[in-house]
């Protein structure tokens, strides 16, 4: 199956078969998997009481990792692969705005937290700033001031903030079969069906 025959009968069925083959992928450096990294992220949106959507926008949040053209070993190389765009491309017809914009806006979310929190940089894993210095930095000031103006804020930087939690080696989570109901779900109502 490609991105060009998905619909919503098969976009869950593709999503997990990216789980299936490459989520055993390294994840940049950091002590777990892709698919231990995406499963973390929902179960902590889970254990917070968040909604669907959420839940959903923190598992997928690193969908476009796999969803893009370039290649594998980009950000080894120093290129920005543009993971948050392709991933929220491909997602766009499919899931409702709230999980669009977390995936779409996380990384710009890294960099304005970095730029509003001076903490917060310094909770970031090496991984992590290593990517943010490809990513463009912490924002301008000019670029904090548009990012607040974004829909849906609280929501794309408590995304963001899972994110960075969910890269701990040996936490025990469901698989990703545990979550397809609710992303069928919400595909479902996305469109209609």
């Amino acid at each position: 199956m490609n991105e060009q025959s998905l619909s919503s009968d098969t976009i869950v069925e593709f999503i997990a078969d990216i789980f299936a083959r490459r989520g055993a992928d390294s994840y940049l450096g950091e002590e777990v998997t892709m698919s231990e990294h995406m499963l973390q992220g929902a179960q902590l949106a889970e254990q917070a009481g968040a909604d669907d959507a959420l839940v959903a926008a923190a598992l997928l949040h690193d969908i476009g990792h796999y969803t893009n053209e370039f290649p594998e070993d980009a950000l080894d190389r120093g290129i920005n692969n543009y993971h948050d765009s392709a991933g929220a491309a491909v997602l766009k017809a499919f899931f409702p705005a709230t999980v669009v914009d977390c995936v779409r806006h996380h990384v710009a979310a890294k960099r304005y937290l970095c730029a509003t929190d001076p903490a917060y940089h310094d909770r970031l894993s090496a991984a992590s700033i290593h990517t943010l210095n490809l990513q463009g930095g912490p924002m301008t000031e000019n670029e904090v001031a548009a990012f607040r103006t974004q829909a849906g804020l609280d929501a794309i930087v408590q995304v963001r903030l899972w994110d960075d939690e969910g890269k701990v080696a040996g936490i025990s989570t469901p698989e990703f079969g545990y979550y397809a109901p609710l992303l069928q779900r919400l595909v479902d109502k996305h469109c209609g069906t």
